[in-house]
């Protein structure tokens, strides 16, 4: 039982739940949930899945079953597993979002984030990409690990680059979809005009995201320590402060993305779950370019354009 939680030093997680009642909580949580058809979401139904729901409504069954059956209702809707790199490569063009070719300290996959770099102006594309983005991010998570990091790099940033739309429906997706999968956001030299917009932002967040988002700045010796205490330098890049000058190279990361689809696919296949065919893309496609769906009133998301 690997996925049950206990602090670093040995004791047992928030609010003192033992091993023992957090397996039961999941037990709780399993009857809520009931039975479901599709053996893909079965998968996700793991009782590792179901303690990030817990853990994210800090222990109260009821709040993370509505949680969780919302988070069933997006999949089985949006179906995250089917996007693909063709489906959203142009989206990757300019190194917009990508996922690092290293780790931190604690083995967490780090998803590096340019804002400034928006090549696009569909919401909805965005955040397909984005989707794509967190799935692949997951799935080359170690056995032992489940959160990721995300590096923000704010160089050509304007308040023009990111909408609010966007931004609003980024943190919904994380946080009622991928609820205890950040473990780290980190703010990379943020300009001073980005103040006013992390007034609007703060709202969005729940506490407990909120806790993880911190502000780095190069020439802070202090917030610096950050950087050094979770990354390895030599691998970190050089626009974090980091010794490794390699940049973004799109040809090279969509072979990287394309092998990751072959994985997923396979990944799925050995567990005996069947991707839909081709026709099936079309809901997925319906939701992603402004279909109605349960997702979209489950998560109570607003129109992008």
């Amino acid at each position: 039982m690997s996925f049950l939680f206990k602090s670093s030093n040995g004791a047992t997680t928030e609010k003192n739940l033992t091993l023992e009642e957090q397996q039961e909580k999941i037990n709780d949580l399993r009857k809520e949930l009931g039975e479901h058809s599709s053996e893909e979401i079965q998968d996700f139904l793991s009782d590792a899945s179901c303690l990030r729901f817990l853990r994210a409504r800090n222990w109260n069954v009821q709040k993370a079953s509505k949680m969780m059956k919302s988070a069933v209702k997006w999949r089985v809707s949006y179906m995250p597993q089917k996007i693909n790199w063709d489906d959203i490569a142009h989206e990757a063009e300019t190194g917009k979002i990508y996922r690092a070719d290293y780790k931190d300290k604690h083995g967490r996959t780090v998803l590096v984030l340019r804002p400034g770099l928006e090549n696009t102006t569909s919401g909805k594309g965005q955040i397909k990409y984005l989707v794509y983005c967190l799935e692949k991010a997951i799935m080359n998570l170690t056995e032992d690990q489940e959160k990721m990091v995300w590096l923000t790099d704010f160089q050509s940033w304007t308040l023009g680059s990111t909408p609010l739309k966007v931004t609003r429906e980024t943190v919904n997706v994380l946080q009622d979809c991928y609820p205890e999968r950040l473990g780290l956001a980190i703010l990379y030299n943020p300009p001073r005009i980005f103040e006013s917009f992390w007034k609007i932002v703060k709202p969005f967040l729940d506490h407990e995201t909120y806790k993880k988002v911190k502000f780095v700045y190069s020439s802070d010796k202090e917030s610096q320590k950050i950087m050094a205490d979770v990354f390895d330098l030599d691998k970190l890049d050089s626009a974090f402060g980091g010794r490794n000058p390699a940049t973004f190279e799109y040809n090279s990361y969509a072979e990287r993305m394309r092998a990751d689809d072959i994985k997923m696919g396979s990944s799925f296949k050995s567990n005996g779950i069947t991707l839909p065919q081709d026709h099936s893309h079309v809901s997925a496609d319906k939701e992603a370019n402004g279909g109605d769906s349960d997702a979209s009133r489950a998560l109570k998301m607003g129109k992008l354009d």
